[in-house]
Parts: C-alpha cells; sequence; structure tokens
C-alpha cells in the first residue's frame, strides 16, 4: 500500500520564501494524526518528501505522530513539475506490501495518481487539495502500454472531512 499525501497548507511566498506549513497546516497534519492513530489505516514504515520545506514538515510532522520509527527520505522527482514517470519507476521496485507515504505537490501527484492507475499522466483523472492522503494498492495486473503495475485506489481523504469530536469520543466522518 502506498499513501499520496499533499503537503499541508504553507505561508505565503511573500511572509517566507521557503514557504515552511502555517498554523493551518500544522492543524491539518494534527488532524490527520489524531484520525489515523485512532484506526491504524495509515502506518508507513517510510516517508518520501521532496526537497521543498512544505513537503519535508508535512512528512515529519506526520511521521512523528503515526510512525515515528518511520524511515524519512527526501527523493528525486516530487516537485509539481517533475515527471511522474520518475517516482512511478521507484513505487515500482518497491516489495508488494512495502509501506510507503509520499508526500509531494500538484500537479505532481495527479498526473502520479493517473499514471499509477490509469497507465498514463494525462489527462489528469484527479486534483488533490492541501493535506488530501490517497490510499493506492497494487494490483497483479500491469499496464499494456508501460509494463508498469496497475494501482487501484482504495480510499481518499481530505483533513475537512474529519470532524472533530469530543475529547475521548472517536467518530468516522460521514459520508
Amino acid at each position: 500500500m502506498i499513501f499520496l499525501i499533499r503537503h499541508a497548507h504553507a505561508v505565503a511566498a511573500s511572509e517566507d520564501p521557503l514557504r515552511p506549513l502555517s498554523l493551518r497546516g500544522a492543524d491539518e497534519c494534527a488532524r490527520l494524526v489524531r484520525f489515523f492513530r485512532t484506526n491504524g489505516a495509515m502506518t508507513p514504515l517510510q516517508f518520501w518528501h521532496s526537497p521543498l520545506v512544505r513537503s519535508r514538515d508535512t512528512a515529519d510532522r506526520l511521521a512523528a505522530g503515526l510512525s515515528p520509527d518511520a524511515i524519512r527520505v527526501e527523493i528525486p522527482g516530487l516537485t509539481p513539475d517533475d515527471d511522474p514517470e520518475t517516482v512511478a519507476r521507484r513505487l515500482d521496485a518497491l516489495p508488494p506490501r512495502a509501506l510507503v507515504a509520499v508526500v509531494g505537490h500538484e500537479p505532481h501527484l495527479g498526473r502520479l495518481t493517473t499514471l499509477l492507475v490509469r497507465g498514463k499522466s494525462k489527462p489528469v483523472w484527479v486534483d488533490i487539495a492541501k493535506s488530501t492522503v490517497l490510499a493506492l494498492e497494487r494490483t497483479s495486473h500491469v499496464h499494456s502500454q508501460t509494463g508498469m503495475p496497475r494501482w487501484r485506489l482504495r480510499w481518499m481523504l481530505a483533513p475537512e472531512l474529519i470532524r472533530t469530536p469530543p475529547e475521548g469520543e472517536i467518530r468516522l466522518p460521514s459520508l
């Protein structure tokens, strides 16, 4: 299972050109951590992130809250305009049961998701909002044009769908 995660909300470039997470972004990460800690649906052993600060900050916050022993790795090919095939090939090389979270940016993640699911990166199949998590599972099939594994979307969650319950109460978001 892989988890594709768009970085959390960052400050504007005019406020800080490095664009670290904003208070809103930190809150989005905290909500995701609380939600996934209660259900165990996301427990990656590795967090891959782009070299951009907002991606690294998101990966660090999620890893610290969900999988403190997880390996955090900055990998090439995850910036907004990179070719998604670079990361797709890297995912292809993973063992079938690997649990990896990939924290990146749009439009790259939308194109990567489309490539993994449909076998081509355009037209883009999904637009991923900030702090949204997609869980993809590798199937036993391959795409005829690329020969790469075919993936299927298992679930998708945006932080605004998580209702913060009263202290001590755990609830799943209503659909």
